[in-house]
């Protein structure tokens, strides 16, 4: 007895032991101890604090600080109240919820969760707000913490739940026909809700693996097939998940294989092809029930493959002369790949289909390249419906090529294919991109010749931080710390990656053969847009000056032109785009597109480039453009007061397969960690940090690994609020695989350093 009106809100307490906190519309929270007549409870004290009707509380665990724990109501005065056991009155208050709030959890080092009828949940970390939840549509009746993944649930009046991960939704579970009042944690993996329904669900968080006797690996991701695994063996019997996230699976074989996303840990070169060989012979016995009743005179032909699958290991049979093949449909691929041929129909074998295995997967051709006489070879697989130039420049990137051999090698497909190519492979205008024209290195002046060109730019692969505007080698001075290449033995004492203090910018290019491309898609646009030979030579100026750090200012009229080229069509704007990105490094410029005047206007342009669905050479142009913004004051002021709208679209491109576009990204958000560091904004670190904490999970690339290693270290570096809201979002379980990375050096060296902090 105690309270005068509806108890609303129980929680169990830590102090004093056995006492549990209740809450009630009578605008006060009490706190009870075992010890009353009658083996009752004694009331210890009244919390007050709230002006309205108090409608939720949890148990903060004990810190530190606080030995005790602390006590969070919430109520519908739109607040969140934080008692010690010892006070009745609140320590603080935390407030930015627009309405009631409904719902509280706890995590580790502190972390708060709430829900509210305002449709949000938000993220608290001591007495601030570090992120927003949105997505639901309807009051969030119940949330909870998963604390040791790092994951948030969050139930809603829309009838769903959904899991958070680093502040974004990482699945929507479904089926509830009501709202969803309640939440409450099984284990790591699974959880109960129930709701107005009048029904108790039982679901299951993490992903997980399946084998079965239809010779599969099956690896299912947000409750769907997300990748089917064909083995060379009937019965798959058993498998298990290792902590560095390695698949090790059991076949009636006798073989025990393991499989891995790791480029470390992946097999040899001629281990993965016996293993292709052995997929690629298997033969498959319809009577096992593994394909289902077989008629082949009822199969249809080799047409069938045209139509695309519905699902990712969806089987589809075929016949083809006389034989019964099978396909396996390959969602990350897009195609069909064939798993074998159906015993029974002609016993044919990859030696006899005709076509080639490489890397699990058939082609027309698999070419050996010999890039020089001393070096190894490399495999060029190619279809004939695939686009020569195209497959060209995927091989030169795949292994790290010059791309100066692109027309060398586009050539050589051609040739030997016997020209049998399909669709319009014009060499000439033929960009693998765009579809215009290409940047071929050394076309326009042989002096412009250089290794290690980047396929954009010209470029050798940048260095950040560079005043020369020569093409540096891979051999050139470390951006971050100034020395030369890593060896494994430095940075042993001292921290020499972070906090990196100053931004990280992209200067290589090369003039020559930008303005080459430019002039000659000028002849593409409408008349409307396109140049005059005076607009040619002002641009042919600007770019002067600004990459040969030149006395000289860049003149209105130049300005004008260069904004008018920028607004060229999508197809053929990133010559443009290039010359942008070195320009806005010169101050002139810089202050004329970032400036208050036009800052929105040019920010607006730029963000229009980073739609997923758009040319990736104009997105990784505009991310590297967004990246020199950082140089000066006022680009920073302009990614600062833009940076919600600028990062969330930017990490929409988390998933696109161009290893620059993850380096530009990393690098965006390198910039941004530097900024952050300088002003101390941790609802701005919040950010970052789930920025960097969802490319990770995406990225391969490990120079796109580093600067997201950096920018993590700058963030968390002399902030203790930061490095627990780090701790809490799963960021060290994520980083830790890096820290056995053997090259390059600098990676393990500065996750360390990283998780040191953690």
């Amino acid at each position: 007895m105690g309270h005068e009106l509806d108890v609303r809100g129980l929680s169990c307490g830590l102090f004093p032991p056995d006492g549990f906190v209740s809450v009630s519309r009578d605008r006060t929270a009490r706190l009870w101890a075992p010890g009353g007549i009658n083996r009752g409870f004694t009331e210890v004290h009244c919390m007050s604090g709230h002006s309205n009707f108090v409608s939720c509380v949890c148990i903060i665990p004990p810190s530190d600080l606080y030995p005790r724990g602390l006590i969070a109501t919430g109520g519908n005065d739109h607040n969140i109240c934080i008692f010690t056991v010892d006070s009745p009155t609140p320590l603080y208050v935390l407030k930015g919820h627009k309405n009631t709030v409904c719902s509280l959890s706890s995590g580790k080092f502190g972390t708060l969760l709430s829900g509210s009828w305002d449709t949000t949940a938000k993220v608290w970390l001591n007495d601030k707000c570090m992120m927003t939840l949105q997505g639901h549509t309807a009051a969030v009746w119940a949330v909870k913490i998963l604390p040791e993944q790092g994951l948030m649930l969050t139930g809603s009046a829309d009838k769903t739940i959904k899991l958070w991960k680093a502040g974004r939704c990482e699945r929507t579970f479904t089926g509830h026909e009501d709202c969803v009042r309640g939440l409450a944690i099984l284990s790591e993996t699974e959880f109960l809700s129930c709701a107005n329904d009048a029904s108790i669900r039982r679901w299951q968080v993490s992903d997980f693996v399946t084998t079965g006797e239809d010779r599969t690996l099956r690896i299912w991701k947000q409750g769907e097939c997300a990748q089917t695994i064909r083995l060379p063996a009937q019965s798959v019997w058993c498998c298990c998940v290792l902590d560095n996230g390695d698949i090790v699976v059991g076949a009636s074989d006798g073989i025990i294989r393991v499989f891995t996303e790791s480029l470390e840990r992946i097999a040899s070169a001629d281990e993965i092809q016996a293993f292709e060989n052995e997929l690629s012979q298997a033969t498959i016995d319809p009577k096992t029930g593994d394909l289902g009743d077989i008629n082949a005179d009822d199969l249809p032909g080799r047409e069938h493959l045209k139509d695309p699958g519905t699902r990712d290991g969806q089987t589809r049979l075929i016949k083809d002369g006389g034989k019964v093949e099978a396909y396996q449909w390959s969602v990350s691929e897009g195609r069909w790949v064939k798993i074998g041929d159906v015993v029974g129909s002609s016993g044919a074998t990859q030696q006899t289909s005709g076509r080639v295995l490489y890397e699990g997967k058939e082609y027309d051709f698999v070419f050996t390249i010999d890039v020089n006489e001393s070096g190894p070879s490399y495999k060029l697989p190619y279809n004939m419906n695939d686009d020569p130039w195209l497959t060209a420049y995927n091989f030169l990137q795949k292994n790290d090529l010059n791309p100066m051999f692109l027309d060398q090698v586009a050539k050589f497909i051609i040739d030997n294919t016997k020209g049998q190519t399909l669709g319009n492979t014009n060499a000439e205008f033929s960009d693998p991109f765009t579809g215009a024209g290409r940047y071929v290195p050394g076309s326009l002046s042989g002096s412009d010749a250089v290794p290690a060109a980047d396929p954009f730019t010209g470029a050798g692969r940048y260095v950040p931080g560079s005043a020369s505007n020569t093409v540096a080698s891979l051999s050139v001075v470390d951006p971050f710390t100034g020395n030369g290449a890593y060896h494994s033995g430095a940075a042993k004492a001292e921290n020499i990656y972070f906090p990196k203090k100053e931004a990280v910018t992209f200067d290589q290019a090369n003039p020559t053969q930008i303005l080459g491309k430019l002039k000659e898609l000028n002849g593409s646009v409408s008349d409307e847009q396109k140049l005059t030979e005076d607009d040619l030579i002002l641009l042919e100026k600007i770019l002067s000056i600004t990459c040969n750090s030149s006395a000289e200012t860049p003149t209105a009229q130049q300005l004008q032109v260069l904004w008018k080229a920028v607004n060229w069509p999508e197809d053929v704007v990133f010559p443009a785009l290039d010359i942008l990105r070195l320009s806005i490094r010169h101050p002139r410029v810089h202050e004329n597109f970032c400036s208050e005047k036009d800052s929105i206007q040019f920010s607006s342009h730029l963000l229009k480039f980073l739609n997923p669905k758009g040319k990736q050479a104009n997105q990784l142009l505009a991310l590297r453009t967004l990246c020199n913004c950082f140089v000066s004051q006022a680009g920073q002021k302009l990614m600062m007061s833009q940076r919600d709208t600028i990062m969330s679209q930017a990490i929409e491109l988390k998933l696109c397969g161009n290893k620059n576009i993850h380096v530009a990204l990393a690098t965006l958000t390198l910039n941004y960690a530097v900024c952050l560091h300088k002003i101390n904004n941790i609802e701005g670190k919040a950010q970052c940090l789930s920025v960097i904490s969802t490319i990770m999970e995406v990225v391969q690339d490990l120079e796109a690994i580093f600067r997201l290693l950096v920018a993590l270290g700058t963030l968390i570096s002399d902030d203790t609020n930061a490095v627990q809201l780090a701790k809490s979002l799963g960021v060290d379980s994520q980083i830790k695989k890096y820290a056995s990375v053997s090259e390059p050096a600098k990676v393990n060296e500065c996750c360390r350093f990283v998780l040191n902090l953690l």
